[in-house]
């Protein structure tokens, strides 16, 4: 029986086998996080971790069924799904040659381009409400020790770019630790669910960024073209110009050039301006001071039929707590990320009934007794746990034994 998911669905068998492997730049050895992966005929995909592993699991005869791996700057590279049944398989990417623009492009410039991405977006984007599965993780640690672990298989009603209707999520299956004594009185914004991930989609949300002020608040600049397999891809950085007091964001823009579609994002807050932390507190203790020391952000398309649809999106957050009449300080670091791992188009109306829907302000639940069975998550796929995370994961388990 071919093992065929369902999205936000139970698998419908257990025949399934677990493909894992480790992606690398084939020169150096070194990992490649957030390659993106996708089997062929087929809308099941993941993306490696820090570490550059991944797992995706699919029928367990696959048979000739290929998967593709792909990360911008490197050659794509396809192989049997099958290969990957043996432990440890390292996927070496070849790196592409680092390009000058085009001239064409040059004798424009990256304002030019820039708006020009915004104003195809309803032609290089899905114009139709998509269902998609998803995985979302999100961890807290309070210096070096996990504070906070939560996981969950997600069901999202994507609306489209243009349509200013939100998006709907409801939580198909989830686990949660948190030890509320390291959590002090801090509140984070962040721990606001899926919706965090979901507002990154710049194209659905480009307010996030970029108001219709942009050009005004940012300069734009071109930096060397890459490819992401045979794509040309052109790269624009921006940061936000020099008289601008309000804490605005630098990083970089990865531009389709056939289609001039956002391939992905990669960007920080620029932290000069103090008032950046209050726009990650909800609330502080009276007796403590709020330093931010990091506010990273990620996300990618995924390009298939000559239309991109949202695949990824990654928020690192780092805050420094300087407590009054405590000699030491306390950090705490957050990251939460959420990857598309099938999606179908919508018919006949389908929809998430109103009762099941979480609001952008939720809070995941606390449920621990996922943590102790290793069969939790079942068929369904997931990003693969970096090592500290592996780690917290096994101690919550060695506790709930305990119990």
């Amino acid at each position: 029986m071919l093992f065929i998911p369902l999205c936000g669905q139970a698998q419908q068998t257990a025949e399934f086998q677990t493909y894992k492997g480790t992606v690398i730049d084939s020169n150096s050895g070194n990992a490649l996080a957030f390659a993106a992966i996708h089997i062929e005929g087929t809308n099941y995909t993941t993306v490696s971790n820090k570490e550059g592993e991944f797992s995706i699991k699919y029928a367990s005869d696959p048979g000739d069924v290929m998967i593709t791996i792909q990360f911008i700057g490197y050659k794509s590279k396809q192989l049997k799904l099958s290969e990957l049944k043996a432990d440890k398989v390292k996927v070496e990417l070849t790196p592409t040659a680092v390009e000058l623009p085009e001239v064409s492009v040059i004798s424009k410039d990256a304002e030019t381009l820039v708006t020009g991405m915004f104003e195809k977006r309803g032609q290089n984007y899905a114009a139709t409400e998509e269902h998609l599965t998803a995985f979302y993780r999100e961890t807290i640690r309070k210096n070096r020790t996990y504070a906070s672990l939560s996981e969950a298989v997600v069901d999202v009603y994507k609306q489209p770019c243009l349509s200013y209707k939100s998006d709907i999520v409801s939580i198909y299956k989830s686990r949660k630790k948190t030890d509320y004594n390291k959590v002090d009185t801090l509140v984070f914004k962040l721990m606001g669910g899926p919706f965090n991930n979901l507002y990154l989609d710049l194209m659905k949300h480009p307010e996030m960024i970029f108001t219709e002020k942009m050009l005004e608040n940012y300069d734009f600049t071109f930096d060397r073209s890459t490819r992401i397999g045979k794509r040309l891809i052109y790269v624009v950085d921006f940061i936000q110009q020099k008289h601008i007091q309000e804490p605005l964001y630098y990083g970089k823009l990865y531009i389709d050039a056939q289609s001039l579609a956002l391939k992905s994002a990669t960007f920080k807050l620029n932290f000069k301006n103090k008032d950046a932390a209050s726009m990650f507190i909800v609330k502080k203790p009276n007796n403590a001071e709020i330093i931010p020391t990091e506010a990273s952000y990620r996300v990618d398309f995924i390009e298939k039929d000559n239309k991109w649809y949202f695949g990824y999106s990654r928020i690192e957050l780092g805050l420094r707590i300087k407590w009054k009449k405590k000699l030491f300080d306390s950090n705490f670091y957050s990251t939460i990320e959420l990857a598309v791992t099938d999606k179908d188009k919508l018919s006949n109306g389908n929809t998430i009934a109103r009762n099941q829907r979480i609001r952008p302000s939720v809070v995941i639940t606390d449920e621990a007794s996922g943590f102790a069975d290793p069969e939790f998550w079942g068929e369904l796929n997931v990003i693969e746990p970096e090592k500290p995370i592996e780690t917290a994961i096994r101690k919550i388990q060695r506790q709930l034994e305990r119990k």
